[in-house]
């Protein structure tokens, strides 16, 4: 049997089509200033040593940092 999809904010049922995946346009609002005020956060990459790799300096799995220098 199929669940029913709940709101990602406030985990309410059910999900509304006009605002989906939020129940309301107040959870997809609050969403979003989370977001804004930094609540969330996307991993970033490090990038450091991307050059040598890209240039065969380095492989995989191989990155200098500042304190092997």
């Amino acid at each position: 049997m199929a669940e029913t999809a709940k709101c990602v904010y406030c985990r309410a049922e059910p999900v509304s089509e006009r605002y989906r995946p939020f129940c309301s346009e107040r959870c997809k609002m609050a969403d979003l200033g989370r977001w804004l005020k930094g609540d969330y956060a996307v991993p970033a990459i490090d990038n450091r040593g991307i050059d040598k790799l890209e240039s065969g300096d380095l492989e995989i799995g191989q990155l200098e940092t500042e304190d092997d220098q």
